[in-house]
């Protein structure tokens, strides 16, 4: 599981909304709203975490983590 941080990033940069993030990483509203409702995400790909990294001036480990599932 993927544990999302895009929430604390976003107001870490004073990024208002879903729409500001959109403009500056030139990721879509699908691939944004996935990571900020902190949907199951089955599969992200690594240019539309770059883009995320980018735009909000951090490092991957800053806006993802992953959690083992421990169900075996």
């Amino acid at each position: 599981m993927l544990k999302c941080r895009i929430r604390h990033r976003m107001a870490d940069n004073r990024i208002d909304d879903i729409t500001d993030l959109m403009r500056i990483s030139g990721v879509s509203r699908n691939s944004i709203n996935k990571l900020y409702r902190g949907d199951k995400v089955a599969t992200v790909k690594i240019e539309t975490l770059m883009r995320l990294c980018d735009a909000l001036d951090c490092k991957l480990s800053d806006l993802v983590e992953y959690i083992p599932d421990t169900n075996g």
